[in-house]
């Protein structure tokens, strides 16, 4: 048990591979666990119409409310893994964090498939949650902390891509069963091929570092120099990163401890701003799309399987718009990014809105919204996804990056909780009127973006960590300058 729990220091990825392919290798492996999280989001899409037939055809018998309960319980799930993985990951640090995440996922996968009734599913699917938290919190900090600053953003970006990707393969997946199987337990088959990521991810945690940060912060300088030499291109590169690594861990065990840091305002202020955040993704309803197209496409007129079918075309935009925001990511600001993609979404909801108000119900209908749906998610993914994920872990102080990230990620899952939870009920009261609430919501989103959030492309996480104790401390500042 010890040597499970042991966290090496030792790069483990092979021999051959060169730097950039390490870097990438690394990637890869963590980034299973955004696999297993997006196929595991995406999923349901497709489990649920099949989960609401009566039990006598092989379903749970599922109602508007509990249909609700099904697709956010992983998301209450989820907001209380991320919550308590930052703890454990500063603790135990980020591999070994992975590690017992991906052991959650197969437990979790394989307990969805064989549930026998909705209780023991909601259960269940609140236990996968716990993995797919504490795996949205964990892998983009891993990342950043491997990736070096010039690497940082389009690498913590393929934590979004392997997210989308894996709702792709979910769409795909739900689509071809739904042609191919006459079974009745269809849905189970489903959930069950959540387990393969899950398993993917524990065996290459045997294979990747541990963070240098991480390893630095616990006084393991050595080991912490002997990854990034097989990381880095050149010498400098690695003697200059060390060093501002040493720099920052002198200053922060001179300051306050954490806890007496988490109650610092300066640091209060940014959990507010990194949690404000999960508003301004969340509350685009992104995932309303996600888990609820083949319903919204059904009020169209189109039947189960097609509905289904047209989800893939949201899989294929998104892994479509998430390499494109890879590829722009690193050369424009994350300020630019998000106002650029609210302004779209805002347009598109609108737009959705009036199409399903005003245009009458056939063919034509159909494909305004689902165009409406198609626009929305590829600025989403490429402009307003990627950003929030490497804000979240570039944002907060190395000393307690894990349990603010892990704070403001959860809330995060709050938010895609309640929009999950809240929808159908929302949609069957409001009607088509629900997509002009969401606009208003992201309107007030795009002001919090122009006024509050701080500009962090192209620095190291100790320059960002610097500016923001100014940024945000400068209100403590004036208030003891008013003092003396």
């Amino acid at each position: 048990m010890k040597k499970f729990l042991q966290d090496s220091a030792y790069e483990n990825s092979p021999a051959w591979l060169t730097i950039p392919q390490r870097l990438y290798f690394v990637v890869l492996v963590a980034t299973m666990g955004s696999l297993a999280f997006g196929y595991d989001t995406g999923i349901i899409s497709g489990a649920l119409p099949y989960m609401g037939l009566p039990p006598s055809q092989g379903g749970l018998g599922l109602n508007p409310y509990t249909e609700g309960l099904v697709a956010s319980s992983l998301i209450f799930g989820a907001a209380v893994g991320a919550f308590v993985t930052g703890y454990i990951t500063d603790y135990y640090g980020r591999r070994v964090t992975l590690r017992f995440l991906s052991l959650i996922f197969v437990l979790g996968s394989i307990g969805t498939a064989v549930s026998p009734n909705t209780e023991s599913m909601i259960i269940m699917r609140f236990v996968l949650g716990i993995a797919v938290g504490g795996g949205s919190s964990t892998v983009p900090i891993f990342i950043a902390e491997i990736a070096g600053a010039k690497r940082r953003a389009p690498l913590v970006s393929r934590n979004e891509l392997m997210i989308v990707s894996g709702q792709l393969m979910a769409y795909v997946v739900s689509a071809v069963m739904s042609v191919v199987l006459n079974d009745a337990h269809i849905w189970r088959y489903m959930l069950a091929l959540a387990l393969i990521p899950g398993a993917l991810l524990f065996l290459g945690t045997f294979f990747v570092p541990a963070s240098p940060h991480w390893l630095v912060a616990e006084g393991r300088h050595k080991e912490a120099k002997k990854i990034l030499e097989k990381l880095r291109e050149t010498s400098l590169e690695v003697k200059h990163e060390i060093d501002e690594m040493l720099n920052h861990a002198r200053e922060t065990r001179e300051g306050p401890p954490p806890r007496e840091l988490l109650k610092q305002k300066w640091v209060i202020r940014l959990l507010i701003v990194g949690s404000a955040m999960g508003i301004v993704l969340q509350f685009t309803g992104v995932n309303a799309f996600m888990y609820y197209t083949p319903i919204i496409l059904k009020t169209t007129g189109m039947g189960t399987s097609a509905a289904i079918t047209a989800t893939i075309g949201n899989g294929v935009v998104s892994v479509l718009a998430t390499i494109a925001g890879i590829r722009i990511i690193g050369r424009y600001g994350r300020r630019k990014l998000l106002t650029i993609g609210l302004l779209v979404v805002i347009a598109m909801q609108i737009t959705l809105g009036v199409v399903l108000m005003f245009v009458p119900s056939g063919l034509t209908q159909s494909y305004l919204a689902l165009s409406c749906i198609l626009i929305f998610l590829f600025f989403m993914q490429m402009c307003i996804s990627p950003v929030y994920w490497v804000l979240m872990s570039e944002l907060f102080p190395m000393k307690v990056r894990g349990v603010l990230t892990g704070a403001a990620v959860s809330f995060q899952w709050i938010c895609n909780a309640i929009v999950a939870f809240a929808f159908p009920p929302l949609l069957a009261a409001a009607g088509n009127k629900t997509f002009f609430i969401f606009a208003a919501i992201n309107v007030a989103s795009l002001i919090m973006v122009l006024t509050m959030l701080p500009e962090t492309r192209g620095k190291s996480l100790e320059t960002i960590e610097k500016e923001m104790r100014e940024r945000f401390g400068e209100q403590e500042h004036e208030q003891a300058a008013d003092a003396v």
